[in-house]
């Protein structure tokens, strides 16, 4: 698995510049995105950690989701992607934080779909909330791989934007 240098390079550099840091709460990318930072130049200067949680109870424990939303939608909404996003920042006290929930595969759960949301949350407040939709014959690792090269496509565009304001 290979993500694109330039892109791994700029993210990098830019949250260097910046003196800002991030943590990840993942679903549906099953930590792709972690790995993905993991390959980034000097990640231990902004990246603080992050965690994969799939199943209710562990979405209720260490993101602190509602239960009942959480238990109505397979906790997966773009609210639920939103709260992922805010409390993996508080957790880890990072300015950013990145979340990702959704189907790599098609469930009745799903309406036979294949999408994610993702969230990007800056100091506490979200400031990118998405959802993404892809064929429903794509295949899992697909899916997953693109859903974390857009994200992190998105993410560079968030960060231009901070950087620009500095």
């Amino acid at each position: 698995m290979k993500f694109q240098q330039n892109l791994l390079e700029y993210i990098s550099n830019s949250l260097i510049t910046v003196n800002e840091t991030v943590s990840i709460a993942e679903g549906v990318t099953s930590g792709l995105i972690q790995f993905a930072f993991s390959q980034m130049p000097n990640t231990s200067l902004f990246y603080k950690g992050g965690i994969t949680t799939y199943t209710l109870p562990e979405k209720v424990k260490f993101l602190n989701i509602d239960r009942i939303e959480g238990h109505e939608n397979n906790c997966v909404t773009q609210n639920i992607a939103d709260i992922m996003a805010v409390n993996v920042s508080k957790s880890f006290d990072t300015d950013w934080g990145i979340a990702s929930t959704g189907y790599a595969i098609p469930t009745r759960n799903s309406g036979f779909k294949i999408f994610s949301f993702f969230s990007f949350s800056y100091k506490g407040e979200i400031i990118l909330s998405k959802r993404i939709e892809l064929h429903s014959k794509t295949q899992a690792l697909d899916a997953q791989l693109y859903y974390t090269e857009f994200i992190l496509g998105c993410f560079k565009s968030a960060l231009n934007q901070i950087l620009i304001s500095h």
